[in-house]
């Protein structure tokens, strides 16, 4: 006997912890996005395939020092990216970045912001 092919509804109801909730609630604030927008993305994420460029990029941190801002690239191992910048509308010599995703040629930046104490 075949098995027959269902149609997911794409609601999933979910219980969980009241102080996860506040977390999630903030970080999705932060990246300007719905919570279930931000809870979809870290699904996705976590079932997508990772890239070469995931593999070997993300997370690191770059220099200021590493870009080409008149043509808007940055240099990543000898490898010349293009780049988006995630919290800042420019890249700038005297930062620091993290990468937070490679897709093909184009690489996720965040700028690091020093912590005072």
């Amino acid at each position: 006997m075949a098995k027959e092919k269902t149609t997911k509804s794409g609601n999933i109801p979910l219980r969980i912890d009241p102080e996860l909730h506040q977390v999630l609630a903030e970080k999705a604030k932060l990246e300007g996005r719905s919570l279930n927008n931000y809870l979809t993305k870290i699904l996705e994420d976590g079932v997508k395939p990772k890239s070469f460029e995931d593999r070997q990029f993300v997370g690191h941190v770059i220099s200021g020092h590493d870009f080409d801002l008149d043509n808007r690239l940055v240099k990543v191992s000898g490898i010349y990216y293009r780049y988006l910048i995630d919290n800042a509308s420019a890249a700038r010599y005297d930062a620091n970045y993290v990468i937070l995703e490679a897709n093909g040629n184009i690489l996720t930046l965040r700028e690091l912001v020093a912590e005072l104490h």
